[in-house]
């Protein structure tokens, strides 16, 4: 640890003791504590008992995640010779407030100036519903209750933010095409006309008919989206996305086809899922994730994955695992609305760990930091680089 790191580090742990330390000095702090083998002279003296009173706190509550850990089978990949204790410190620092990435190689942290990242705030829920006529309603604006009407259909915004679909009893109603978008640094959850429940990330559309008649019911996809579809075997539902078509009865599942990455992933939670593009079509069931890469001939493959990491993003979390810089930026600039460019090369690393998507876009960077990635801000376009 250079020599401006190991002063902070002392200087909070006797914060910490105190109970005087801020939730970021305790995310240094542990960060520190947790991924180091600490160097002797960070122990002095004075400090030695501030030292034990913070490695026995941090011991307690890796004991404690240890133990329930052991109970369930490892679902994220970890570097080999990685030991037991760097898994607890990955659970322990998984279950914190903050955020912690951990690579092979040692840290080093550095300042960042926080007056360049003025604007720069994390996403919200926002997004803009187009109707069929070309009328564009900015949902994040527009006040609960009756939004519009459309062939006889009656479109609603609830207390807590969701838009409503009820068809008027008179039978008259048709079946048009909406499209609820949102932008760079939102996310939206939408009840489709069925009662299907469908929350969109960023940078993403859905395309769905005002009514579901007919034989199926069927919406189009771009960017990423999770569905909890109203269960009617009559009338099956069916995403389309790019390169594929997915469907189902009723299930839980999570499909990323952001134009942007190189594969497309239907992940599925509950139920069952046929997943089918040009080539071939496979069954999927709970825990197994379809994967179509763009740039091969359409074939579809399938893979075990954790659940938790690819809906993380749903339930307010950047979940990452044996993923490079590049990927860890797409979705850091997707939510944060920012541009990026890279300086150099990039390191090999792989990233693992979890992000809060409320952080502050500059407690991201000081993370990534600590893995020697550098950023620089103009406006709202980041320079990444990468130097030891």
């Amino acid at each position: 640890m250079d020599e401006a790191n190991k002063q902070y580090f002392i200087q909070i742990l006797t914060k910490y003791k105190r109970g005087e330390a801020t939730q970021e000095e305790i995310k240094f702090l542990e960060s520190y504590y947790n991924l180091f083998d600490l160097n002797d002279d960070l122990i002095t003296d004075e400090n030695e008992a501030d030292y034990l009173y913070l490695k026995d706190a941090i011991k307690a509550k890796v004991d404690e995640r240890i133990a329930q850990y052991e109970k369930k089978p490892v679902t994220m990949p970890l570097r080999s010779g990685w030991t037991r204790y760097a898994v607890a410190a990955s659970i322990l620092l998984f279950i914190s407030v903050g955020a912690y990435f951990f690579v092979r190689n040692r840290y080093k942290a550095d300042n960042l100036a926080a007056n360049s990242y003025k604007g720069i705030v994390p996403g919200t829920n926002k997004a803009t519903l187009t109707l069929a006529n070309g009328t564009t309603i900015s949902l994040d604006d527009a006040a609960n209750g009756q939004i519009a009407k459309q062939a006889g259909v009656k479109i609603t915004k609830t207390a807590d933010g969701q838009i409503v679909y009820q068809a008027e009893a008179t039978g008259q109603n048709q079946a048009v095409q909406n499209t609820v978008t949102t932008p760079n640094g939102g996310q939206y959850k939408i009840i489709l006309p069925d009662g299907t429940n469908v929350w969109l990330n960023a940078a993403s559309s859905i395309t769905y008919p005002t009514v579901f008649k007919g034989a199926e019911r069927e919406v189009t996809l771009n960017g990423e989206g999770y569905f909890e579809v109203t269960k009617n075997k009559a009338m099956p539902f069916r995403v389309k996305s790019a390169l594929q078509t997915i469907e189902v009865l009723g299930t839980h599942f999570n499909v990323n086809a952001y134009g942007d990455e190189a594969l497309l992933k239907t992940t599925l939670l509950e139920g069952s899922v046929k997943v089918t593009s040009a080539t071939n079509s496979i069954l999927i069931v709970p825990g197994e994730q379809a994967v179509i890469s763009r740039t091969g001939n359409g074939t579809i493959s399938k893979q075990q994955v954790n659940l938790d990491k690819e809906v993380a993003w749903k339930n307010g979390v950047f979940s990452f695992a044996d993923e490079d810089i590049r990927e860890v930026m797409r979705q850091v600039s997707r939510w944060y609305d920012i541009d990026v460019v890279y300086e150099g090369d990039m390191p090999t690393e792989k990233f693992f760990g979890e992000i809060s998507r409320s952080s502050k876009l500059t407690d991201v960077f000081r993370i990534l930091e600590l893995n020697n990635m550098k950023f620089s801000v103009e406006g709202k376009t980041v320079k990444v680089s990468y130097g030891k």
